[in-house]
């Protein structure tokens, strides 16, 4: 039986994501930006800063984030949907991912030292090169199925344990193996949120249907356009814009789309046959003002839009 999230969470009073369903903010352009992933398990409680604040050593942890992120990739912690036992593991899975289109893959292993991921080759991962990350991190071999990453670290916001868990869990049984719990992914007001591996690309106000159809889609080589927050490849600008394409055409291959060039105010985007659309991306302040994350104080943050898409020569 599929789990969804709780109608006691939903749309509970003073939770940000129930503040920013009611005022219906956009999800598209909302997804970090980063040219690759890793993540790592590790069992048992994280604090607001999981790198630091979890089982896995604080100093390693510190280095790894701070090594990943000058190379433009994300860092993370996951865990199995469920119980956490309160003890490490005999050995700790690893997923590897770069999210470039047409250089889109993914690696996984498992490392009985976290500290064995220093001999990683970060800048290989950002850059797409697959044979030199292989190289220095052998535990490392190709994974054909896509994973979801669902946020699940309520010590962060507590809209992604409260809202989170229940996908993670309602995907478990369907996909085992193949959906993990993850720490911050940035977003909370849009929890669920989730990232799809190797494509990197994020979504928001998840359920168990769409998480599930997600999976099935990428495992064709497609995407999923509801729900759909951006693909981390691109800024917060291409992020809207791919989407608006997409939208526009319906094109759902993963890699067909590729964000060519970004302008004062528009954003010019590609497809593999050659064909070639700008598209006016404007940026406005959200009005009311709302709180980026639950207890914190609403700001007038902004908000990206897409506006007129006009298809261009093609290449």
């Amino acid at each position: 039986m599929a789990v969804s999230p709780s109608f006691d969470a939903i749309g509970r009073p003073g939770l940000c994501s129930t503040i920013c369903r009611d005022l219906n903010e956009p999800l598209a352009g909302t997804a970090a930006v980063a040219s690759g992933w890793l993540v790592l398990e590790q069992p048992g409680p994280w604090g607001r800063k999981a790198p630091i604040q979890s089982h896995l050593d604080p100093e390693f942890g510190a280095k790894i984030d701070a090594a990943a992120k000058k190379a433009d990739v994300r860092f993370g912690l996951i865990r199995s949907p469920g119980k956490h036992a309160d003890h490490p593991p005999r050995s700790h899975q690893v997923y590897v991912a770069c999210t470039l289109p047409g250089r889109t893959w993914l690696l996984g292993g498992s490392v009985a030292d976290p500290l064995t991921l220093a001999a990683l080759d970060l800048d290989a991962v950002a850059h797409g090169d697959r044979d030199a990350v292989m190289a220095s991190l052998p535990d490392l071999s190709p994974v054909t199925e896509p994973v979801l990453l669902v946020c699940t670290n309520g010590k962060r916001d507590e809209c992604c344990a409260l809202l989170g868990r229940p996908i993670a869990a309602g995907l478990a049984d369907r996909v085992p193996g193949r959906v993990w719990e993850s720490s911050h992914l940035g977003g909370h007001r849009f929890a669920p949120t989730a990232t799809l591996l190797p494509a990197g690309i994020m979504y928001g106000r998840l359920d168990v249907e769409t998480a599930a159809a997600i999976l099935a889609a990428a495992e064709r080589g497609d995407t999923v356009l509801s729900k759909q927050r951006g693909r981390s490849s691109w800024t917060g600008r291409g992020q809207v814009a791919e989407i608006a394409v997409r939208n526009l055409t319906g094109e759902v291959a993963l890699d067909a789309l590729s964000v060519l060039a970004e302008n004062l105010d528009t954003v010019t985007v590609g497809h593999l046959d050659g064909r070639v659309w700008t598209v006016e991306v404007t940026s406005e302040t959200a009005d009311p003002p709302r709180p980026e994350s639950c207890g914190k104080e609403s700001f007038d943050m902004t908000i990206l839009r897409a506006g007129t898409v006009n298809p261009g020569a093609p290449r």
